[in-house]
């Protein structure tokens, strides 16, 4: 009876195996077209240092809304690698290019095409997150006003975000959650997403391009070919993006089902 029993035991067990794989696979991460990451570089990025093939890497830094209630926790890292560079010269300013492939999320490597809406400098983020009357004024930090990378004021206390334009979003844990405005002037198109809100940490809703950098431009932001690939060009000496400078990235997925 034992030796009857025995092989159907092991193909339940294979079934179950693969009814486990199978609802896994089902329940992996889809990230949407356009979803908005704001994250912080781990380590500089310099023209002048850095090889091809430099492993480099950003820490999420606010909770990222999903649909169906679904979230992307901040702490969640994402790791790329760096394509190529270009040092400066008596000819010109350097250049580097980059690309985000993986974004490590609990249990689950997602892969990814990343390209970039903003930058910001050290200083950039650090001045963010001072409160306008002063950080020793003795105001509690729940109800502290600040000014977004990019002019966006945030009122916590009322809980609200506003520029020249009214309301554009709410403050929230780590950041804000807000529309993404276009920027023409700064050559950024608006959310195409729909209403649903982005995650936007210390920037502005209209963000775009390089803030508290002196000769840094966004040569290519990886959203058209080659897609994902992120060229970054200072027009005078080399490019040093220090580690804590922060970056408003945007997930590229069109082939994502109602995205």
């Amino acid at each position: 009876m034992i030796r009857v029993l025995k092989p159907v035991v092991l193909l339940v067990q294979l079934f179950a195996t693969l009814f486990l794989v199978a609802m896994a696979a089902s329940a992996a991460t889809e990230i949407p077209d356009g979803t908005v990451l704001p994250v912080r570089l781990t380590k500089t990025l310099s023209s002048k240092n850095a090889r091809p093939g430099q492993l480099i890497s950003a820490r999420v830094m606010q909770d990222v809304p999903l649909p169906s209630f679904g979230r992307i926790k901040a702490g969640a890292m994402l790791f790329g690698k760096v394509t190529s560079v270009e040092p400066a010269s008596s000819d010109g300013g350097g250049s580097i290019s980059i690309r985000f492939e993986t974004l490590r999320v609990p249990h689950e490597n997602v892969r990814v095409t990343i390209h970039l809406r903003a930058v910001a400098s050290y200083l950039e983020v650090h001045h963010a997150q001072i409160p306008l009357m002063g950080a020793d004024s003795g105001t509690p930090e729940r109800i502290w006003t600040t000014v977004q990378i990019g002019g966006d004021v945030v009122h916590r206390g009322s809980g609200h975000v506003e520029n020249r334009m009214g309301r554009v979003g709410e403050p929230v844990d780590n950041g804000v959650l807000g529309r993404l405005d276009a920027n023409p002037g700064r050559g950024c198109r608006g959310d195409t997403t729909g209403e649903r809100p982005q995650a936007l940490w210390l920037f502005s809703s209209d963000a775009c391009g390089a803030y508290g950098f002196s000769h840094l431009v966004i040569a290519h932001a990886g959203r058209t070919d080659p897609v994902g690939e992120i060229t970054l060009h200072s027009e005078k000496g080399d490019v040093n993006v220090g580690g804590g400078s922060g970056m408003l990235l945007r997930v590229y997925a069109p082939e994502n089902p109602g995205a």
